[in-house]
């Protein structure tokens, strides 16, 4: 009789009738043995046992699969990945597959049949290549141009040409505009339309990030490196090696940090906290930002090295109100867009709604236009969409307060006036809404006057 070792399956599912029908599925082999767990830590305990397989539920009590994932491919990058979840999102499905999982399953009535199939097949070594191609085609074809990124007036297609001059070269680009305009849209068609298009896009919102955590954050850190660094981790910059790095709303970075960026962009290489040994990376750069960053550098909060070395090719998106009846185009487009995902009848809007469309200054831009056309679609009765069913604040003051380039001083004023017009003059209300007292009020009320006058 010949020993053979065990197939080890290392179960994750906080669910105790699906933890144990997950079991009782794969104890039907007797090739298989299997190991349960109810929640990420008691998983990571044992890695040391080194599983084959590893089935992982994607929303656990007290971290989400992604995050186990990360760990457990850094731990031991031989072991794989299953991820099963109760609902399919394509972008999720992607960027687990980037970081190393081998499937992901949705629960449903066949989730045997496909749990038996694809451990059958890590058995075999299939791998996924087939999915992967498959799912990196369509990502592609999502941030396509004739897909994402719509219009026809002279403002957009102005943008398109500056597009393609990014798609044909590695050049660093910086792309500028309001909140809302499609910075992040125009990031992802240039790496997707690239010859980048295979490797990571790594999007990082800078702003979202505390001060303290941004070099970890970018550059990653070794175990032990400081207080809750339990394990490795690798930061953004080799997460997008050969990819692109995104860095969304990069006006916003720490000035302490600022240096150590110019630093790794210019030497292409990164340093993990905790570590002495510096990793060499190739990724494109891509930042944006709605402030301008020129007036930054003169106020000292960017620096001037680092400004010109982002500068590259700059893409400055125009807002909606000066895209002419793009406006119009696009609500076309979301509307459908609406209705086919949420199984309703096609629906188009009426000669009053298209005027009234049109009309709007839109601060918001292209994110508020499709909320309010998507709230549109679902309020409408019939197939038309009539002005009536158009939500947005024209008849409040607070979007027009803010149409305009002023300095915060001037919009802190405008926001006060129009507060006070809103709830009838009543000082301690409006104090008590922008969380501030009726004294700042009056003063900046005074100083408005003594200005005009």
């Amino acid at each position: 009789m010949t020993d053979h070792k065990p197939f080890k399956i290392f179960v994750v599912e906080d669910d105790d009738w699906y933890n144990r029908l997950l079991v009782h599925t794969l104890s039907l082999n007797p090739d298989y043995e299997i190991t349960n767990f109810f929640n990420g830590k008691d998983l990571l305990n044992n890695l040391h046992e080194e599983p084959d397989v590893l089935t992982l539920d994607y929303r656990l009590p007290d971290m989400t699969g992604l995050d186990i994932l990360k760990q457990v491919k850094e731990i031991n990058p031989d072991i794989q990945v299953i991820l099963i979840s109760e609902q399919s999102d394509i972008d999720t499905v992607v960027d687990l597959l980037k970081y190393g999982a081998y499937d992901y399953i949705v629960k449903s009535k066949d989730i045997k049949e496909r749990l038996l199939n694809t451990i059958q097949n890590i058995r075999q070594g299939v791998g996924m290549k087939k999915e992967i191609t498959a799912l990196r085609k369509e990502v592609q074809r999502k941030y396509s141009f004739q897909n994402s990124i719509i219009g026809e007036s002279a403002a957009i297609k102005r943008v398109f040409e500056l597009i393609k001059k990014a798609i044909e070269t590695n050049i660093t680009v910086t792309v500028t505009g309001e909140t809302g305009t499609g910075k992040e849209l125009v990031a992802k068609a240039i790496h997707y339309n690239s010859k980048r298009k295979e490797n990571n896009f790594v999007p990082v919102n800078v702003a979202a990030i505390p001060a303290e955590l941004i070099e970890s954050e970018l550059f990653g850190h070794e175990k032990g490196a400081f207080t809750g660094a339990s394990y490795r981790r690798i930061g953004k910059f080799e997460e997008a090696n050969g990819g692109t790095l995104f860095l969304d709303e990069i006006g916003e970075m720490d000035p302490a940090f600022q240096a150590k960026l110019l630093r790794a962009i210019q030497e292409k290489e990164v340093t993990r906290i905790g570590s002495n040994n510096p990793v060499k990376t190739d990724c494109r750069i891509i930042v944006a930002t709605n402030k301008n960053l020129k007036s930054e550098v003169k106020s000292g909060n960017f620096r001037q090295d680092l400004y010109f070395r982002l500068l590259g090719l700059p893409i400055e998106l125009p807002p909606l109100r000066n895209r002419d009846k793009d406006v119009l185009i696009l609500s076309g487009f979301f509307i459908s867009q609406f209705c086919e995902e949420n199984e309703l009848p096609q629906k188009t809007l009426t000669d009053i709604a298209k005027k009234k469309l049109l009309s709007y200054s839109w601060p918001g831009n292209i994110r508020e236009l499709k909320s309010v056309v998507e709230l549109s679609a679902a309020l409408s009765n019939g197939n038309n969409i009539d002005a009536p069913d158009l939500l947005f604040g024209s008849d409040d003051p607070l979007p027009e307060v803010i149409s305009e380039e002023l300095t915060l001083r001037e919009y802190n004023r405008r926001i006060i006036v129009a507060f006070l017009q809103k709830h009838d003059n009543n000082y301690q209300t409006v104090a008590d809404k922008l969380d501030i007292s009726v004294s700042t009020i009056y003063r900046m009320l005074k100083e408005e006057k003594f200005n005009n006058e």
